[in-house]
């Protein structure tokens, strides 16, 4: 009777609140760059949304509709506003600048603490390919972070591009590649290294692969990955990245950056810079982002575009915000009080207060009905008086 499907949370009042303050201080934040909120549905077509997420078919909720079209539950949201973004906003002229704040839904195959819903809050920047867009994504997401109450974190950079073209060079084909790839995403080193050994490659492509592991820190890693790559184009690659850094160091937030050429993601639509951010005392990613530069081919307007999510969940666990009481008041009054009552209650209103108006005759107990509030009032018989919980 009182389960709830796999993956499913109930948000209860304190939580609620909590969220609800850490959503409007970074939607503040993002609105204050100019950034423009938007909606979409929770229901999309599969052959549409679902084919042009890079989440994985086995997390798609998939279901049909009475005309029998298969539906998703969104799995993300920037597939969705790219959707959005190719037809209703295309003639808006680009760029665009849009954001949001949504739940998504990813089914998970056993419970293990991950939720199946989640609210993400996100920008999306369409129409802009230039190195700018990425550092503006990025130092808006630390700027909102920061607006959240969030002081200490972590935002790795890295290049999808140069990790993919370096692979290339070495192992010549996109299997062998994958399999790389596989474990600097899952962050096992270790696997990696002894994978790198059991290949059949000269040792000076092997202990290439194996500084791949060392290219992470600051700026003086530039040099490093310049050297490492032989390609023109993988070198074109750290020289964005070295532009990156220079207009972070603008926005002067290069302090929380690091630089990371092992950086890959999950996310297959991702074509270029790409970063992740990392807080305290938590063990998942608070949010990522990146350039996306084919997405909106698979919607017929080839256009660039860059981004970030954060995970509105995991960052209130990085905050770690005590739990205080809630700032409602309460008034209890008797049936002959009720007028002096609403009239009180309705001042504290209007000065924007919150209360709740009691008829004593409805409670049972009045230190379990009190305990919850910041402050109550009674208005009982001849006498009024207030207290402080």
């Amino acid at each position: 009777m009182f389960e709830k499907p796999l993956g499913m949370r109930d948000t209860l009042p304190a939580l609620f609140e909590t969220k609800k303050l850490v959503r409007n201080r970074m939607s503040d934040e993002i609105e204050k760059w100019g950034y423009q909120f938007i909606e979409t549905p929770t229901l999309e077509y599969y052959e549409t949304i679902g084919n042009a997420s890079a989440i994985l078919d086995q997390q798609l909720f998939k279901l049909l509709d009475q005309q029998g079209h298969s539906l998703v539950l969104r799995p993300d949201m920037t597939a969705p506003i790219a959707r959005v973004a190719a037809s209703k906003l295309y003639k808006e002229g680009y760029p665009l600048r849009l954001a949001y704040a949504a739940n998504v839904f990813r089914a998970q195959q056993r419970e293990g603490g991950r939720p199946a819903e989640f609210e993400q809050i996100g920008v999306e920047c369409i129409g802009d390919g230039t190195i700018s867009a990425d550092a503006e994504a990025i130092a808006l997401m630390i700027s909102s972070l920061k607006k959240s109450g969030l002081e200490h974190f972590t935002v790795a950079i890295g290049h999808i591009g140069y990790v993919n073209t370096l692979f290339l060079e070495i192992v010549g084909n996109e299997d062998r590649a994958n399999v790389l790839r596989r474990y600097l995403y899952e962050k096992n080193y270790v696997g990696y290294r002894e994978h790198v050994k059991s290949l059949s490659l000269s040792s000076i492509d092997k202990q290439r692969l194996l500084e791949l592991l060392k290219l992470r820190g600051d700026m003086t890693k530039i040099s490093a990955a310049r050297e490492l790559v032989e390609s023109t184009t993988g070198r074109e690659m750290v020289d964005e990245l070295e532009q990156l850094w220079q207009s972070l160091e603008a926005y002067g937030v290069a302090d929380y950056i690091k630089i990371d050429f092992n950086l890959v993601s999950h996310m297959s639509y991702y074509t270029g810079i790409l970063f992740e951010v990392y807080g305290p005392k938590v063990g998942f990613l608070l949010g990522n982002g990146g350039r996306y530069d084919q997405l909106f081919n698979k919607f017929n307007r080839p256009e660039s575009a860059t981004g970030f999510g954060i995970h509105i969940d995991r960052l209130i666990e990085a905050l770690d915000l005590d739990e205080k009481p809630n700032n409602i008041q309460c008034v209890i009054f008797s049936p002959e009080n009720r007028k002096e009552a609403i009239r009180y209650a309705e001042e504290k209103r209007e000065q924007g207060e919150r209360v709740v108006l009691q008829d004593i005759s409805g409670v049972k107990d009045i230190d379990a009905c009190t305990s919850s509030f910041s402050e109550v009032t009674y208005f009982i018989g001849n006498k009024s008086k207030t207290e402080a919980k």
